[in-house]
């Protein structure tokens, strides 16, 4: 009877542990571009590559370029049709930039460089579902000083923190159950 109740406590530890890492795990990543990344360098096709995804809130998205003559920026549905670069939302300018997909919607990024919106470095990702629930938190905005924009409608530029922290206290949680499991005490 005791190993039958050790088996049913193993069993439910692993389902716990599953049922924790799918909700962290559901999150993707995006290279903007895919292998090209984000540049004008053999006209890459943005708008093909967003259509070609799937984006869901708690997605990310990541910006990687030579920051010498690229940058990021977030703009409105108009700025974005008229590459006007004087308002933006936020910007970035690391050369590798990750944004958390926060919100459905359309999101609207574009480099700001002179000329460069013009020849086609700009993308529309819509959102259009929201990903399996996350136990962790989203990150706050964090526009450059220079970009002026408002905070409150910029995307997070370190999506990746809170996942990486979100599946690590999955992990712990599902690794102490299971460890108290094998032990054969019975919490459950």
């Amino acid at each position: 009877m005791g190993s039958a109740r050790r088996g049913s406590a193993l069993a439910a530890a692993a389902a716990v542990a599953a049922v924790m890492w799918a909700g962290t795990a559901a999150a993707a990543v995006y290279e903007v571009g895919d292998k090209l990344g984000w540049t004008i360098m053999n006209n890459p096709d943005y708008g093909r590559w967003a259509n070609s995804k799937k984006f869901s809130v708690g997605n990310t998205i990541v910006f990687t370029y030579n920051k010498q003559f690229h940058n990021v920026i977030a703009v409105s549905k108009a700025d974005y049709k008229n590459c006007d670069v004087t308002k933006p939302t936020a910007t970035w300018s690391t050369g590798k930039d990750s944004v958390v997909l926060n919100t459905t919607g359309h999101h609207y990024f574009l480099c700001g460089f002179p000329g460069h919106c013009a020849i086609g470095q700009k993308v529309d990702v819509p959102v259009l579902s929201s990903a399996a629930p996350s136990t962790a938190p989203s990150m706050a905005p964090t526009p450059s000083a220079a970009g002026g924009g408002s905070a409150a409608a910029a995307p997070s530029p370190h999506g990746n923190a809170a996942s990486t922290l979100g599946c690590s206290f999955a992990l712990t949680i599902a690794a102490s159950v299971l460890s108290v499991a094998a032990a054969g005490l019975n919490l459950l």
